[in-house]
């Protein structure tokens, strides 16, 4: 992926919009070579392959090979890659920091430079991370962007826009102070689940939009370092 960065790349049309390129199907290919070298049986949701292997199996995994592709296309270094075992261990890389948020599903660290550190969340920066892409199925309920103009969230926090889920690792790290998406059932989603198993290693408070948990039927996603943080942030999306 970091080869490929920076160079003329096909693009794959997928609809609305949305694409993949070169590097997306090169990572799908070697992530899932690891994954059948070490367990062949088990199944294999990929964001490009689609299911391969059958999806009632006792182990299934979930890969997104390069969340942030219009990122990465645009020559922008905010991407992440990310792999769940469903109900499982999970990881999420930065390919260009060179950074990895894992969990074996009860605890969570950071590895960089080849140690190891445990994630401990914390709202002291005060940067909350929300997703502005459409579609926006809470509409015209919940838009995270409403939350740009509410006079609370201006007067507490600060909003940014990465445009990936590594930003969702992020609020384990302490690097941010809550993430919040909209979305439908993102327990078994390619793109948020190594993300959110992560957070909840790491004691975050991770909800949907609504408060239930996250799962068939849940919208959207509140993942937040601490419970102050939370109230303060679902307070506003309901107010």
């Amino acid at each position: 992926m970091r080869t490929l960065h920076g160079q003329q790349l096909s693009h794959i049309d997928k609809g609305s919009g949305d694409f993949a390129t070169d590097a997306d199907i090169q990572a799908e290919k070697t992530i899932l070579d690891i994954i059948r070298t070490a367990r062949p049986h088990d199944a294999v949701l990929g964001e490009e392959g689609g299911q391969q292997g059958a999806a009632a199996s006792a182990r299934q995994w979930l890969v997104d090979p390069l969340c942030g592709t219009l990122n990465y296309a645009a020559r922008t270094m905010l991407v992440a890659v990310n792999v769940a075992l469903r109900d499982g261990p999970a990881a999420v890389a930065d390919p260009f920091s060179g950074e990895i948020f894992f969990t074996d599903g009860e605890t969570a660290w950071a590895r960089h430079h080849d140690i190891d550190i445990e994630l401990v969340p914390t709202p002291a920066t005060q940067l909350v991370d929300l997703n502005l892409d459409p579609p926006f199925p809470s509409a015209p309920e919940f838009r995270a962007a409403d939350l740009l103009t509410h006079p609370e969230f201006v007067k507490s926090f600060r909003p940014r826009v990465v445009s990936t889920t590594l930003a969702l690792a992020w609020v384990a790290a302490g690097k941010r102070a809550a993430y919040v998406t909209d979305g439908n059932d993102l327990s078994a989603s390619v793109h948020f689940a190594a993300g959110i198993a992560v957070c909840r290693a790491a004691r975050c408070v991770v909800t949907g939009i609504n408060g239930d948990p996250i799962g068939p039927g849940s919208r959207g996603l509140v993942a937040a370092a601490d419970a102050e943080t939370y109230e303060s942030l679902t307070s506003m999306i309901h107010g």
